[in-house]
């Protein structure tokens, strides 16, 4: 076993483990608070991510750590505190511990933990485990994406308009540019738990995921290169690279699609169709001819 599908084993382990207390306490939320006025985390949030945090220590004590719930953690040799500059060098694990905190906290069972190694700035490997289905997507940067033990690939479907897509738009003229997408496609979802969603275009249960903010890098880590490694191309909603150690606690977007309908939807998804010219308007039968005679009533 290479040291990179070692990590990606890890990974998947600890997706699993925090998994494993988010269903044992499904539906038993005992402390629900807010962080701001529309995104909220349980007392099952920071548990999870307290036991996925301590098995890392335990294993790679010299690894750094950004969390979503209680953020940086610098590595236990006194190395500096994770930010956008120190992502980009050495080893940063990059937990969820519940992606999808408002449908677990309504007993909407989809949602689930993301677990991704990011060394030297690049996404290594990662893991997304669906608790509820006893499901996990994992991947290598040097390998196939896999659910469980067998490996999986992206849609096959060869038009767009059989596609059913994970979609979620903001923005200027959004209206105009989700009706864009949606002419293009059979369907869209937005179903809560972006990483999940974004890791179910690894095997093809959605045709292409399209989102244009609102994330950050515990969202896609994993589930990016994921879905990179089942064949999707992947990239950020501007069509540059989906994982920028920049905006590593920012908003990301991603557009992740089958080659074959990635532009189209990275276009249709970015701009606002043009309005059609204006029809000239029929003339009135009594206005005047341009030579100054009047018309007759047969035109």
């Amino acid at each position: 076993m290479t040291a990179t599908s070692a990590d990606a084993a890890f990974a998947r382990e600890l997706a699993e483990a925090g998994g494993r207390i988010l269903l044992e306490r499904y539906e038993r939320v005992e402390v629900v608070d807010y962080k701001s006025a529309k995104d909220v985390v349980t007392d099952v949030d920071h548990l999870s991510e307290a036991a996925i945090i301590d098995a890392i220590r335990a294993r790679h004590p010299g690894d750094a750590i950004l969390a979503e719930e209680s953020g940086a953690h610098p590595s236990a040799d006194g190395a500096d505190g994770v930010d956008a500059s120190t992502l980009s060098r050495g080893r940063t694990w990059v937990i969820d511990p519940l992606d999808g905190t408002i449908n677990y906290a309504n007993g909407i069972p989809y949602f689930c933990v993301s677990v991704a190694l990011v060394v030297d700035g690049v996404p290594s490997c990662g893991a997304v485990h669906d608790p509820m289905r006893g499901e996990t997507f994992w991947a290598s940067a040097d390998g196939p994406a896999r659910l469980g033990d067998a490996e999986v690939r992206t849609s096959r479907k060869e038009q767009l308009g059989d596609a059913v897509i994970s979609m979620a738009l903001g923005g200027r003229a959004v209206a105009t540019r989700a009706k864009a997408v949606r002419k293009a496609v059979r369907a869209s979802r937005n179903t809560g738990s972006a990483a999940l969603a974004l890791a179910y275009v690894a095997n093809g249960r959605f045709d292409a995921f399209v989102q244009t903010g609102g994330m950050s890098a515990w969202d896609v880590a994993a589930a990016g290169l994921i879905a990179e490694r089942a064949g999707a191309v992947v990239t950020d909603a501007n069509g540059g690279p989906w994982f920028d150690v920049d905006r590593a606690t920012r908003a990301f977007g991603i557009v992740a699609a089958p080659p074959a309908h990635h532009a189209e939807l990275l276009r249709r998804s970015r701009e606002a169709p043009q309005p059609e010219p204006p029809r000239p308007e029929a003339p009135h039968p009594d206005a005047p001819r341009r030579d100054g005679r009047a018309r007759s009533a047969g035109g």
